[in-house]
C-alpha cells in the first residue's frame, strides 16, 4: 500500500506492507485523513512516537474509510463505512484501528468531513466541555478559533447553548467565524473586557495569560489545548488566586484507549443531531492527494486557514 512517511523531518509516499488487523481491530480502507498539529510535531521531530514498532513512521490521527477485514473478536462488519482516531497511521491507503475507536459515518456527510471530525472534535469537546465545564449559558473564549480545533470549539459551544466569543488574528477569518457560532469577535487580546468569561479555551499561545486571567469570572477556568506559538507563560498567581480561577491542560494522544474512546463517544453524541440536519458542520480548509503529502503540510503550516487540510486516497 502506499503510505506516508517520516524521514528526517521530510515526507515521502513510499510502499509498505498493509498492517494486520489484530484482536478488536479493524482494518479501515482509508478514503480520507485531515492533518493535525501532532503531524507536524512528529514530521520535524518534536513529537515522540511510541507505536511503531521499529517500522516505517507514518503519521495521521484520524481516518475515514471503509472496513476491510476485521480481527479476532471484532464485531464490526467489512464494508462498513467508519471514522475514527488512530495512533499514528492514518497517512495511508489501510490502517488497523482498535474498534472502541470507530464510529459510524453520517450518510450526508463526505469523506472529507468524516476524515476531519474525530481528533478535532473530539479535543475540543473533552477540553471545553469535560475538563472545562462549559455548559448552557457558560460564556466562552475560544483563541484561534479559525483553525481546526478552533471551529470544533465554536460549534460545540454554540450547539452547548454557550455564549460565544472568538479570537482570531487575521480580519479576514472574522465572518468565517460568526457564520460558525461567535457571537463576537475580537483581533487582539487587548480588547478583552475584564471579568467576562467563565472559561477559556487556549489554542495558540501561552503569552496572553495575564490578559485571559483579567477577562476571567471569578472561579473561571482557562484549559491549554495548544501553545505552539509560544509555549511559556509570565503571570502573577495572586491574580489567579484573587479569580478562584484555575488553569490546566489537556491531550489526547498518550491516552488510554478506554479513555479516548469515551472521549470520542461524548463529542460524537454532543453534536450527532446537529450534525446530521447540517446546522454542524466540518470546514475543509484545502484537500489534497496522498502522493501531494508535502505540499498538504506547507498548507497545514501556512496562517488564516478556516477550517482542516484533508489528505484524500486514490479510493476516495
Amino acid at each position: 500500500m502506499k503510505a506516508v512517511t517520516v524521514d528526517d523531518g521530510g515526507l515521502t509516499v513510499t510502499e509498505v506492507p498493509i498492517p494486520r488487523p489484530g484482536p478488536r481491530e479493524a482494518l479501515v480502507q482509508v478514503r480520507a485523513s485531515a492533518i493535525n498539529g501532532a503531524d507536524h510535531y512528529l514530521r520535524v521531530g518534536r513529537y515522540p512516537d511510541t507505536s511503531s514498532g521499529g517500522g516505517p513512521l507514518i503519521p495521521g490521527l484520524e481516518v475515514a474509510g471503509v472496513v476491510a477485514e476485521v480481527g479476532p473478536g471484532t464485531e464490526l462488519e467489512p464494508g462498513t463505512r467508519v471514522m475514527g482516531l488512530t495512533p499514528w497511521g492514518g497517512h495511508a491507503e489501510y490502517v488497523a484501528v482498535d474498534e472502541r475507536l470507530l464510529l459510524p459515518v453520517p450518510e450526508q456527510w463526505r469523506w472529507t468531513e468524516a476524515g476531519a471530525f474525530c481528533e478535532a472534535f473530539t479535543a475540543a469537546h473533552d477540553a471545553l466541555v469535560t475538563q472545562g465545564g462549559a455548559r448552557e449559558g457558560s460564556r466562552v473564549l475560544i483563541t484561534g478559533a479559525n483553525g481546526g480545533v478552533g471551529t470544533a470549539a465554536l460549534q460545540i459551544a454554540r450547539t452547548t447553548g454557550c455564549a460565544v466569543s472568538a479570537l482570531v488574528r487575521d480580519p479576514a477569518v472574522a465572518e468565517h467565524v460568526r457564520r460558525l457560532g461567535a457571537d463576537e469577535v475580537h483581533l487582539h487580546p487587548d480588547d478583552l473586557s475584564p471579568d467576562r468569561f467563565d472559561v477559556v479555551l487556549e489554542l495558540v499561545t501561552g503569552a496572553n495569560i495575564t490578559k485571559q486571567i483579567a477577562a476571567l469570572r471569578t472561579g473561571g477556568r482557562i484549559v491549554v489545548l495548544g501553545c505552539a506559538a509560544h509555549p511559556r507563560a509570565d503571570f502573577n498567581l495572586l491574580k489567579l488566586m484573587a479569580k478562584r480561577a484555575s488553569i490546566g491542560g489537556s491531550t489526547l494522544r498518550s491516552r488510554p484507549v478506554e479513555e479516548k474512546a469515551q472521549a470520542l463517544a461524548l463529542a460524537y453524541r454532543a453534536v450527532e443531531h446537529a450534525a446530521r440536519d447540517g446546522s454542524v458542520t466540518i470546514p475543509v480548509d484545502a484537500i489534497f492527494e496522498l502522493a501531494d503529502a508535502p505540499q498538504a503540510y506547507e498548507r497545514f503550516e501556512m496562517k488564516g486557514k478556516t477550517g482542516r487540510v484533508v489528505l484524500v486516497t486514490s479510493s476516495a
